[in-house]
């Protein structure tokens, strides 16, 4: 028990040791009031310096930040550095350089910027996913970059004053009537070679002589679906010969023909055609010392009306044009005025006429193989199913110049209605080329 009461006396004492203490220290840690004016003399000064300081760290601040966005405003994007950050695609300029004997091209940038994108493809070609030729076909590959764009934009645009027009002008309307129809032509006279085989059905021999000939076209077309095409064919020719004692002169060449045409189009280049051939001579066919006339104007007249289909031939952008005429039903009609000549073509007995029925193919091309050369053809077959006729036409023109032409003149014949040939049988040939003046309108 005496213990007791030691304990709890020491545990007394050190309490109040302890709140005394804490006493002390408030009162150390509270200043006075002069202390206090004395503290706020002091630290005012302080704080005014340390505020102007933050202003001052504050503006510079500001200045840096304008100076910054000045710089950005100011700088120049240079496209020769995009490669390196855009997206990894192989470029073939790269590869262009190390491949070529000069690799520099003098400007640095890029050539560094080329060097680095190669050592790129060497050492991780796994990152190239695309490529310049893709990007190109795109069209995603810009060549600009590193050049500044500008744009100029017209705000305003100063507009003329309106003039002032009465509400009712008066109108002169005409009406142009579209003229479907075209004319042309040409001509030449020139001299030539002449061969003609022995059994020309003509006459004629192989000489030097002249020829005048001249063709008219006279062309409808509604550029719808109705065409009619006329051409009038006149060539004649004659010669001199010293070993004809019986003539001055004769004719080698002579033609007068007719080729009328009416199309109503079916598809395209295919047209239902009705056709007419008309073709006879103007003066009378001599052989060398023979008297005997052989041909004469309207001795043969022989005239073709065929129905059937033309195809319009159109090729080698347009350097190639003609027509095929297929027409399965055709009439033949033939008039002798010679009686003398009659059975020479064909026509038996006292008559002067002949009539049958048949089929006809015609083909006209035109192939202008260069500037200067042209190649004509017109290949006629006709038959009645007891005699065949078929005339093949060549002709090659050079021309010198505009006014002066060359010619050369190929034409095989068959005609199984004339008398038989102990050498050439039906086929006859004749042949010419001449060099003069030649006109086209």
């Amino acid at each position: 028990m005496k213990y007791k009461y030691i304990f709890i006396l020491i545990a007394a004492l050190l309490v109040s040791s302890n709140m005394s203490a804490q006493r002390r220290s408030k009162k150390a840690k509270q200043p006075s009031k002069v202390e206090v004016v004395a503290q706020e003399k002091v630290d005012t000064p302080q704080v005014v310096k340390n505020y102007s300081d933050s202003l001052t760290v504050l503006r510079q601040q500001l200045d840096s930040i304008q100076r910054i966005n000045e710089a950005l405003r100011q700088e120049v994007t240079d496209g020769r550095y995009f490669r390196l950050f855009a997206p990894t695609t192989f470029y073939h300029s790269g590869a262009n350089k190390s491949l070529s004997l000069t690799p520099n091209t003098g400007d640095e940038v890029t050539d560094a910027v080329d060097q680095a994108m190669m050592s790129l493809y060497m050492r991780r070609p796994d990152l190239v996913k695309n490529n310049e030729s893709r990007l190109r076909e795109v069209g995603s590959l810009r060549e600009d970059v590193n050049q500044e764009l500008t744009q100029e934009v017209n705000l305003t645009e100063k507009a003329l004053p309106v003039p002032e027009e009465p509400d009712a002008v008066p109108i002169g309307l005409v009406v142009v009537k579209p003229n479907f129809w075209k004319f042309k032509g040409d001509g030449y006279l020139q001299f030539l070679q002449n061969f003609v085989s022995g059994n020309w059905y003509k006459g004629g021999e192989s000489n030097y002589s002249a020829i005048g000939a001249v063709t008219l076209d006279l062309n409808y077309n509604d550029k719808d679906r109705i065409t009619f095409e006329n051409k009038l064919e006149m060539k004649l020719g004659f010669q001199t010969s010293r070993t004809d004692t019986v003539h001055a002169f004769k004719t080698n060449n002579d033609l007068l023909r007719l080729t009328s045409k009416l199309g109503l189009q079916a598809h395209k280049r295919w047209y239902y055609t009705l056709q007419l051939l008309a073709y006879t001579q103007f003066a009378r066919g001599f052989k060398a010392n023979d008297e005997f006339v052989y041909s004469d104007f309207m001795s043969p007249f022989k005239l073709n009306v065929g129905i059937g289909m033309e195809y319009k031939v159109e090729a080698l952008n347009k350097r190639l044009t003609g027509n095929l005429n297929f027409l399965p039903l055709s009439f033949n009609f033939m008039y002798v005025g010679r009686h003398a000549l009659t059975s020479r073509n064909g026509i038996k007995g006292d008559h002067h006429t002949l009539e049958d029925f048949g089929s006809q193919f015609t083909a006209n091309i035109q192939w202008k193989i260069a500037d200067q050369i042209t190649y004509k053809t017109r290949l006629y077959a006709n038959t009645s199913y007891h005699r065949a006729l078929v005339e093949w036409e060549n002709q090659f023109e050079l021309k010198v110049s505009k006014y002066i032409s060359a010619n050369l003149f190929l034409y095989p014949r068959f005609d199984d209605s004339n008398v038989r040939d102990d050498k050439l049988g039906y086929i006859q040939f004749q042949e010419y080329s001449s060099l003069g003046l030649s006109y086209q309108f």
